[in-house]
């Protein structure tokens, strides 16, 4: 099952039973559920999890609620909420990885590291990314997320994925791990791939292609402002302000959504990561919309 479809119905779920949905929410939800068949199905599997994890007999919730008693209500309604939110988290752990929770390094949503290697190299992870080391091997394996990896020296390092390696030698690569496949990006020099069925390629300095259970496919010029992440940069260059989100959206915990006439929009510029809120602040006294925050957590553009 596709994590993002999950997580999506796991928010959905969530929203539906903080009581807060409103009837645009609701008509929302409906679209997204009619807009494919796999969005119907996860979602009838939260609503069946719902179920086998609700704790109270919906009879006795509801006479407890009844009660004059304030605090018993309160308690009670805490308690439905921790009930509401089991399903959820199933969910999406059973979606997520579990591998991603053992890994040797992981960073979380919004979190950035860049590591020392031997050699004078180094290791950077992006946002909600896991990796796992094997210096005797010289190996690291891309459990998830995004990596760039620097390998000055002759000694080359080898750079495992689901879907094939790529062995880093007086190089420097970047490597993304998407829901069907990798997109590999080399910085300096020359790297070579191996791909799932052993079929080996080779990709220079400012080449990307992407790597698939089919193989790597053809090589185009990258766009080296897909890389600001490494310095905490986020740029655009009249971008589709929706592109721009959903990048945006991947260094924010919780859930980030927008109307569609915002779509289209133009943007064009360099914003720092450290700070997705004043992000968002900035776009919308630039572009004219207005930013809607149920929490920190649940923010609407409109």
């Amino acid at each position: 099952m596709n994590r993002e479809v999950a997580r999506a119905a796991a928010q959905w779920l969530a929203l539906l039973e903080s009581g807060a949905a409103t009837e645009r929410d609701h008509a929302a939800l409906q679209h997204w559920r009619d807009s494919h068949p796999q969005h119907e199905h996860i979602w009838q599997k939260a609503q069946a999890l719902r179920q086998r994890f609700s704790a109270l007999p919906q009879a006795l919730a509801m006479a407890s609620l009844d009660r004059p008693q304030v605090g018993r209500r309160a308690l009670l309604k805490r308690a439905l909420g921790v009930a509401a939110l089991v399903p959820t988290a199933w969910l999406i752990s059973r979606q997520l990885p579990i591998d991603s929770w053992r890994a040797d390094l992981h960073t979380a949503t919004g979190e950035r590291r860049r590591l020392p290697l031997a050699e004078g190299g180094s290791l950077q992870l992006n946002t909600a990314t896991a990796v796992d080391v094997d210096p005797a091997q010289r190996r690291i394996t891309l459990v998830d997320g995004e990596l760039a990896l620097n390998v000055p020296g002759a000694h080359a390092m080898t750079l495992r994925t689901r879907y094939g390696e790529v062995r880093v030698s007086q190089a420097e690569v970047c490597v993304r791990q998407l829901a069907a496949g990798c997109r590999v990006s080399v910085l300096k020099g020359r790297v070579q791939v191996r791909d799932v069925n052993g079929q080996l390629a080779t990709l220079q300095d400012g080449q990307q292609a992407p790597l698939s259970a089919g193989g790597l496919g053809a090589w185009v010029p990258f766009d080296v402002l897909q890389l600001g992440w490494r310095d905490g940069v986020l740029t655009a260059q009249n971008q589709a302000l929706g592109d721009f989100l959903r990048e945006l959206a991947r260094y924010r915990p919780g859930v980030l959504r927008w109307a569609p006439n915002l779509e289209t929009l133009r943007v064009t510029g360099s914003f720092r990561l450290d700070d997705t809120d004043r992000i968002l602040s900035l776009l919308a006294s630039s572009l004219g919309f207005e930013v809607q925050a149920r929490t920190r957590y649940w923010v609407t553009l409109t």
